[in-house]
């Protein structure tokens, strides 16, 4: 886990997800977690007996804004220096140091909603993200949901690959096949997945879709696009990616994708 302490010791994500590309996956993120939220609400539940986790807490872009609105929140995260900020910015946050694939603090059960945000980036081989799925299946209430965000392969052949020019090095090294799949490993820091993958991993680990988004669509691509446009006008780009975010034609163009998964058992 070194290359991961040393490569957020280093990478400022609160900057990210500040910056007009960040804020699109974020404000859109957040509105289906509102969503999710204002459904409990509705059923009779206090702000203050929902329970929320969020695993991979980074330094609590999402856990930090849903504590202050009154919402129960336990936090997991791996990196002191991220932890450390957590803790300082979000007292209200119950957080631990831990990983997506042991939760031991965590009982089982326990949450109306798990965020399982950054984990899968990180973690290669589908072992340990079977673990982690099934990890966070256990700390869920089985009519709770689980919020799980991916990197698609293909952000990763489009901006690695071929923007950044390095697809036929990919190529001979064996990292990118001739389907164009990604093959990455630990030292490559993030690993990037497709929609098929994902759906074994889901029924491998018990789990049933109710929806699938992307909160960012192209933004990525348009970073400087999105610098130039009025205020007026970027939020009316937010709006269109929140509309069209679960269209299937367009799920694979972003740079990461949001799984919202149920028990397979329980009836949605």
């Amino acid at each position: 886990m070194d290359y991961l302490f040393e490569h957020y010791n280093k990478f400022n994500e609160d900057k990210r997800l500040k910056s007009r590309h960040g804020m699109i996956e974020y404000i859109n993120t957040m509105r289906y977690i509102d969503e999710y939220l204002d459904r409990l609400i509705k059923s009779g539940r206090d702000k203050k007996d929902i329970k929320i986790a969020d695993i991979g807490a980074g330094t609590g872009a999402y856990c930090g804004p849903l504590s202050e609105r009154g919402y129960d929140v336990s936090a997991v995260e791996l990196i002191q220096h991220n932890l450390g900020r957590l803790k300082q910015n979000y007292p209200l946050v119950k957080a631990h140091k831990g990983n997506a694939l042991k939760l031991k603090k965590l009982g089982s059960g326990e949450y109306d909603i798990t965020l399982l945000f950054g984990p899968m980036y990180h973690l290669f081989g589908r072992e340990d993200k079977l673990t982690a799925l099934s990890e966070a299946k256990r700390i869920t209430k089985s009519d709770g949901i689980i919020f799980v965000a991916y990197l698609t392969n293909d952000y990763g052949v489009v901006t690695y690959a071929f923007k950044e020019h390095h697809a036929r090095e990919c190529m001979d090294s064996g990292r990118l096949d001739d389907d164009f799949v990604i093959h990455n490993s630990e030292t490559d820091i993030y690993d990037y997945i497709r929609l098929s993958d994902i759906d074994m991993l889901n029924k491998e680990a018990g789990l049933k879709r109710e929806r699938i988004f992307s909160p960012d669509g192209p933004a990525d691509y348009m970073r400087e696009s999105l610098k130039e446009m009025s205020e007026d006008e970027f939020r009316l780009f937010v709006d269109y990616q929140y509309k069209n975010g679960e269209r299937p034609e367009l799920l694979g163009a972003g740079a990461h994708l949001v799984d919202l998964l149920r028990n397979s058992d329980h009836e949605i």
